[in-house]
């Protein structure tokens, strides 16, 4: 092979990995809508099939070869989801060999390329993994076959009762993609465990399959200002009911779960949600994050004079005087823009008038099954992960939209459900839940 040729093959790496942490990061950002991560997605894809196009000399040479280089984990995925798709099988077994010798930290790179790959594209050696003893990566199994809706056969209720809380916890995603029946012991033992990641995948998994205790769970974790409770948080404000919102309220209080709780009160849509986000836009620390919410209910569209203009950003400090607990990687929310709240509040006064008490809104329009499933199209990319999760809690598993999925899949999807809205999504999933 011509070193011209390596050369060219070498940037289409390179700017794979480069496009893929962009495409990553722009599945949950604010200023991303669906058909805009489609472009990106498009320009990275393209660089995937130039690697498809090298064959077997690009395998050899980089693709290979940066599987065991794990550093950088956005070049580990794009070259793992590379020699997933070749038509030799032998160039998927590398994968299964880097990934059996790879690090805790580069482990995510290899799940994110088998969760995308479309299930005809899943090696056969996947489900060996489940074989295993090592934790790790019987989660990363588990995790996969959750994403592409796998049965695991039945290893599963062993692997429901596993030890290791984050194999428990990623059986129990498995089981809510299956919608499986779930033992109550096994149910009330993740409900009621101290780990916030077995705990979460209880409560979807138990609210799927109709269990009042997954909604008791989430009240209590809210209630006792369980240690990250942005997802009990979240599934309260998701139900719609408007006495939710004091709990949320209460949860407000405490810095530390502040912004947990402006988050789930953005998808409560009641109206007085929306007002408790207001005197915290004057809060230096939550006002883009209380804007946001307010925003998600009322559908003001913060713009012009609403928007407080950014402030040159601060140089970082020297290494040495910089606190070692700082996080210094870019977050979603940084992007989101600063209210200028007196703005906001002179609106509201005069639009109040406009939105009934008890009733819940989604972006200003009365919440329905068409606001929902427009949102899932339109709403920035990182508030659709919630609203899909809004869609799959009311119909009890049955329609799912993969907002982590490669485009084409989730405009399939959205089809799907636009075509076959069962009447139930009219309805709060808390109805018709039992104790049993």
């Amino acid at each position: 092979m011509s070193h011209l040729l390596m050369d060219v093959l070498e940037e289409h790496l390179d700017e794979a990995a480069f496009l893929w942490l962009q495409w990553e990061r722009s599945l949950v950002a604010p200023h991303f809508v669906l058909h805009e991560v489609a472009g990106l997605e498009e320009r990275l894809l393209a660089h995937v099939d130039g690697l498809v196009i090298g064959g077997a000399p690009a395998a050899d040479k980089l693709l290979i070869p940066a599987l065991e280089a794990q550093e950088d984990v956005e070049r580990v995925t794009a070259a793992a989801y590379t020699l997933l798709g070749s038509e030799d099988p032998s160039l998927a077994g590398t994968v299964r060999t880097a990934l059996e010798s790879a690090s805790p930290e580069a482990l995510p790179a290899f799940q994110r390329a088998l969760e995308l790959r479309g299930f005809d594209a899943l090696p056969s050696w996947l489900s060996t993994l489940l074989k295993q003893e090592e934790p790790a990566r019987l989660a990363l199994a588990l995790e996969v076959l959750a994403t592409h809706g796998v049965d695991p056969g039945p290893v599963l209720p062993d692997l429901l009762r596993h030890e290791e809380p984050h194999v428990a916890a990623a059986a129990l995603r498995v089981a809510a993609r299956l919608r499986y029946p779930l033992d109550r012991q096994v149910l009330q033992a993740g409900l009621t465990s101290s780990v916030s990641a077995l705990r979460d995948s209880a409560i979807i998994a138990g609210l799927q399959k109709g269990h009042r205790a997954a909604w008791t769970a989430c009240q209590a974790a809210v209630d006792s200002k369980a240690p990250e409770p942005r997802l009990p948080a979240l599934v309260l404000a998701l139900s719609g009911d408007a006495r939710e919102v004091e709990r949320l309220k209460r949860l407000l209080e405490e810095p530390h779960h502040r912004p947990d709780a402006l988050w789930a009160l953005g998808f409560s849509g009641q109206p007085a949600a929306a007002e408790l986000c207001l005197p915290w836009m004057e809060d230096e620390a939550t006002s883009h994050l209380a804007a946001e919410s307010f925003c998600a209910i009322t559908g003001l569209s913060l713009e012009g004079r609403l928007v407080s203009p950014r402030t040159e950003e601060e140089p970082l400090p020297p290494l040495e005087e910089e606190a070692l607990e700082v996080e210094l990687t870019p977050r979603p929310e940084d992007d989101l823009p600063r209210p200028v709240a007196s703005e906001v509040l002179a609106w509201w006064k005069e639009s109040r008038k406009n939105f009934e008490p008890d009733r819940r809104y989604l972006h200003g329009r009365p919440f329905g099954t068409e606001a929902l499933l427009e949102s899932l199209q339109t709403a920035p990319m990182r508030r659709r992960h919630a609203l899909a999760l809004d869609l799959a809690l009311r119909s009890r598993g049955e329609l799912r939209v993969p907002t982590r999925a490669f485009t084409p899949y989730q405009w399939k999807a959205l089809e799907t459900v636009r075509t076959a809205v069962p009447s139930a999504l009219s309805r709060p999933f808390t109805d018709g839940l039992h104790s049993s």
